[in-house]
């Protein structure tokens, strides 16, 4: 699945996004604990992620070496932020050409 809806996002904007380009780099994050303890509010939970430090950090992930694995939580988290800006980019009105 996650092959099929790459391959969309290529054909929607191409091989490469050029995050300079967008005009946003900052978004709302909600921290993984608040987004699935329902019974708290959220709002103490609740900070800014960074689209750009997001990629940078998948990045240095390809670098890392085979003995040093990927930390699921953290690197998976930066991973959700690029497909949120992704499906952001997609929403009507919105285009990486747009903003």
């Amino acid at each position: 699945m996650c092959g099929l809806l790459l391959t969309a996002v290529e054909e929607r904007f191409g091989a490469e996004i050029d995050l300079s380009g967008l005009g946003v780099d900052y978004y709302w994050n909600v921290g993984l604990q608040s987004a699935f303890e329902l019974a708290d509010d959220p709002a103490p939970g609740i900070d800014v992620g960074q689209s750009s430090d997001d990629v940078a950090e998948l990045r240095a992930l390809l670098g890392r070496p085979a003995d040093d694995p990927p930390v699921l939580w953290h690197d998976l988290q930066h991973l959700a932020g690029v497909l949120r800006l992704l499906a952001y980019l997609d929403l009507p009105g919105v285009s990486a050409g747009d903003s």
